[in-house]
């Protein structure tokens, strides 16, 4: 059985997307909303270097131990201005349903 998350917006329909998908105990997730803290940031410098700094920080500190397979890819804009980092993530349910 597939269960799908809509967006909440005219765009799941208008694109042909979900925001997560679960097929038995795998689930495709996409947009993760995650706060990034802004300490340990030192000011001056670009701020896109910043930014990969702070993502890179906030990634190693969750999955430092497990060290997934994964991409950083740097581009000028996301879809809505006030996205500053896209996650994606695959998960498998541990009850297995």
């Amino acid at each position: 059985m597939r269960h799908k998350v809509d967006s909440g917006t005219s765009w799941g329909s208008v694109v042909g997307y979900s925001r997560a998908v679960r097929i038995g105990s795998l689930v495709e997730v996409a947009g993760i909303t995650a706060a990034l803290p802004d300490g340990g940031v030192v000011g001056g410098r670009d701020p896109a270097e910043q930014a990969r700094e702070a993502v890179g920080r906030v990634h190693g500190g969750f999955f430092a131990d497990i060290r997934p397979v994964t991409t950083m890819v740097e581009v000028s804009r996301l879809i809505a201005p006030e996205l500053l980092v896209e996650i994606e993530a695959t998960a498998v349910c541990a009850d297995g349903s």
